[in-house]
């Protein structure tokens, strides 16, 4: 199922799934064949994967008049962050593909050293922004502000010490995230203030049950930067899979329902190109992970 938070022109934020490309209200679908549901994302992943197979069930037996009654066309609503205000820090994983890796030795301070263990980092709620809005650009800041298109995983499930065997027993589904860096702004090592700035982290524009994911290891990723391809890879050159990724967060730090995992980018980032590449006022970014979604943004100097 996709699923997806929007508003429309007088409703504040809502939950919502995809249907015959239409937009069903989870809430009102609920009220509508008495099974009740959320009207926010993080109250239906607290519901468990389980919760979904039973919506489907009712929207199979559901008359086409009445689901109509609780659906909007696309052009009606405007599409949101699927979790607009995480509950923690987004959880980001640093050098995850073996050719950033490599090209991220050349420019920025890294070893240049396949990791041992995963690196990471995270990203504050307010980096979260949604498809079809700006990345601020502030100068005064950086003027390095950089692209990194990246698989996010969504838990749905409190967890300590996973193992790699059950880890995606605790996965509720994926979506796509930009994560913007600011590659000038890296403190001694520190990654928070080039990775946590606001709209750092350009979300959606679906949040994809793990159902409907048949190997989250061999999806295409790609990245454009108005209209010219930056990035193009796969998920399965990953060098710590969604597996070892759980086992070892779960390990460090309990897991929780709703938590976010960016799993890494791959090579053709701005920083690794010769010469490097940055992003300005009014540049278009288009990140695309196959099966789940393409967020588009645009760049905007303040």
């Amino acid at each position: 199922m996709k699923l997806l938070t929007y508003k429309t022109t007088t409703s504040e934020p809502r939950l919502g799934f995809l249907h015959n490309n239409q937009v069903v209200d989870m809430e009102d679908f609920g009220e509508t064949v008495n099974f009740p549901l959320p009207s926010d994302m993080l109250e239906l992943i607290d519901m468990g994967l389980e919760v979904i197979p039973e919506i489907n069930e009712f929207l199979s037996e559901i008359d086409a008049e009445a689901l109509a009654e609780v659906s909007y066309s696309m052009d009606e609503i405007t599409i949101l962050a699927p979790i607009p205000t995480p509950r923690k820090n987004i959880i980001g994983i640093g050098l995850n593909y073996t050719e950033h890796v490599a090209e991220s030795a050349r420019t920025l301070d890294t070893t240049g050293k396949l990791p041992q263990k995963p690196i990471i980092f995270s990203k504050p709620p307010t980096t979260v922004t949604g498809t079809n809005t700006n990345i601020l650009l502030n100068r005064k800041l950086t003027q390095q502000l950089d692209w990194e298109v990246e698989l996010a995983v969504v838990i749905g499930k409190k967890g300590k010490y996973v193992t790699k065997e059950d880890a995606m027993e605790y996965v509720f589904g994926y979506t796509v995230i930009n994560d913007i860096s600011a590659r000038d702004c890296r403190r001694e090592g520190q990654w928070i203030v080039s990775k946590g700035q606001d709209t750092f982290a350009p979300m959606g524009p679906y949040l994809v049950t793990a159902d409907e994911v048949e190997n989250p290891h061999n999806l295409n990723l790609s990245l454009k930067v108005n209209g010219v391809e930056k990035q193009n890879s796969n998920t399965k050159f990953l060098l710590f899979n969604i597996n070892a990724l759980i086992e070892d967060l779960s390990t460090v730090f309990t897991i929780e329902s709703g938590d976010i995992i960016a799993t890494g980018t791959p090579s053709g980032v701005g920083a690794g190109r010769s010469p490097q590449e940055w992003m300005w006022d009014g540049d278009v970014v288009e990140a695309t992970v196959e099966g789940i979604g393409t967020i588009i943004n645009t760049v905007k100097e303040i």
